[in-house]
């Protein structure tokens, strides 16, 4: 693949620095592991993501949204109901998730 190709200038619109931009944050894929199964409510990711603090949960799911990876429902209850479901664009993420979980068995042997 010429984009792994050493010596390849990593310029703004470089496909691996696009992906890194989007997914270098600490939680960011696991937020999209979590989604992976299905969608989720606010509640349902913070209790699934021991130690995040939910300031970054909300700056996370924000940030995912404004990139088209997630989308956000909310339904007029009290208190209010929140649901974030992957769209197709975060659904392809899934690779890259499979991918570190796969890199990460090797790790811990």
């Amino acid at each position: 693949m010429e984009i792994l190709k050493a010596g390849t200038d990593c310029t703004p619109d470089c496909p691996v620095k696009l992906a890194a931009d989007i997914l270098s944050g600490k939680w960011t894929t696991l937020i999209i592991r979590e989604l992976l199964s299905g969608t989720r409510r606010y509640s349902q990711l913070q209790h699934g993501l021991l130690g995040i603090s939910p300031k970054i949960l909300a700056s996370r799911l924000r940030m995912l949204e404004g990139e088209g990876l997630i989308t956000r429902k909310i339904y007029p209850t009290v208190p209010p109901k929140t649901e974030y479901t992957l769209t197709k664009l975060g659904q392809e993420v899934e690779h890259v998730i499979r991918a570190m979980a796969k890199f990460g068995q090797l790790l811990a042997k």
